[in-house]
């Protein structure tokens, strides 16, 4: 995938995100290809870096139930927050919003609660990159969903896309306080940004080299007396080794008595993650989280068969971060480049939107998913 920034991605901070005129009204159709809660969380989040109101329509309309869902609405009242903005039709169950952001980026220590197991890490991937173009280093707490499907886990998060953004001259630092799981959440993380000099640097991964390692995290809460993380690590180790790759996961068991982090889970969870670190900077992760009648053992045989599949495509980004990166590229000085597994609908969203809003030019050649 290339990535050629547009007239609004690229330039100095100061003079694109500060002091940049609020210009004519962008508006938004949210049911473009996946129609996910993504495009509504970029656009108000390109929205409050360009200083441009933007107005979003048809939110979520394909989904089973449309519309805002509490963690959609837990974004835009925190860039709200984090810009001065101004927002009409943000509620639970609005297919349309409209949001003007402030005058400046807020700089300070922030708590935000999402009050469900919504995902705090969609809500860490809009919050980094206005914290990045603000003036000052920001600290952000988070509490939310950890650990769930269709959303990053923290561990992905860590270890595979904050490494990447790393690679681009984003200072982050993310810290996990408590796991937290579906359906009670109450997972805490912390986020610290601190102001880019200039602006990013494209990414550029053409190839991935040579492996140097894969490593991984096994992670149980309460569970123990199951052994979940001895068991999703033994069988997601013995599926790579069966294809010549030999991983070494860390297993980490949760509880009361013992937490495998400042605070215990407030419920029983699992997740396993497990990521391959190449020699030119690529790395590929591959992750899942437990759930009722989901068994240790198929989560480590998914999560190994992901990841054989991503790197035997050849990708410098796995299929997850690949699609977490575009907004980034588009806001960077320069062209970027990375291969991918495979063309999701998710992705052509996320590339239609930064079109449309930031002017960059992507051209994509591969595969779609089936």
């Amino acid at each position: 995938m290339h990535v050629r920034p547009g007239p609004r991605g690229g330039t100095e901070p100061v003079k694109s995100f500060y002091n940049l005129l609020v210009g004519g009204l962008v508006e938004i159709d949210g049911s473009y290809k996946s129609g996910s809660g993504t495009i509504l969380r970029d656009s108000i989040l390109l929205s409050a870096l360009l200083g441009r109101p933007v107005y979003v329509h048809n939110i979520r309309a394909k989904r089973e139930k449309p519309g805002l869902r509490p963690q959609h609405l837990s974004v835009v009242e925190v860039v709200k927050t984090l810009t001065g903005g101004l927002c009409q039709g943000a509620s639970v169950g609005s297919k349309e919003v409209f949001f003007r952001p402030g005058g400046e980026i807020r700089s300070r220590d922030f708590f935000f609660d999402i009050g469900t197991a919504g995902s705090a890490t969609m809500l860490a991937l809009t919050i980094i990159p206005i914290g990045l173009f603000s003036k000052r280093a920001s600290s952000f707490k988070i509490r939310g969903g950890l650990f769930q499907d269709f959303a990053p886990s923290f561990f992905h998060l860590k270890y595979v896309v904050v490494p990447l953004l790393r690679m681009m001259g984003a200072e982050i630092e993310i810290k996990m306080v408590r796991p937290g799981f579906v359906p009670k959440g109450g997972g805490e993380m912390e986020v610290k940004t601190r102001p880019l000099d200039g602006p990013l640097s494209p990414l550029m991964l053409a190839e991935p080299g040579a492996m140097r390692d894969v490593v991984g995290i096994a992670l149980s809460s309460h569970l123990k007396e199951r052994k979940v993380s001895e068991r999703m690590a033994r069988e997601c180790k013995a599926v790579l080794r069966a294809k010549g790759y030999e991983a070494n996961i860390e297993m980490l068991y949760d509880t009361n008595d013992s937490p495998a982090f400042e605070a215990p889970a407030l419920q029983e969870g699992a997740a396993l993650a497990v990521w391959a670190n190449f020699e030119r900077g690529a790395i590929i992760g591959s992750d899942m989280v437990g759930e009722k009648g989901r068994s240790a053992e198929t989560i480590g045989k998914r999560v190994a068969s992901m990841l054989i599949e991503d790197i035997e495509s050849g990708a410098t980004c796995d299929r997850f971060s690949s699609d977490q990166v575009i907004l980034f590229c588009a806001l960077a000085r320069g062209e970027s480049l990375f291969k991918f597994p495979f063309l999701s609908e998710h992705m052509e969203s996320r590339i239609w939107l930064v079109e449309q809003m930031l002017g960059a030019d992507v051209s994509v050649q591969g595969r779609k998913s089936t």
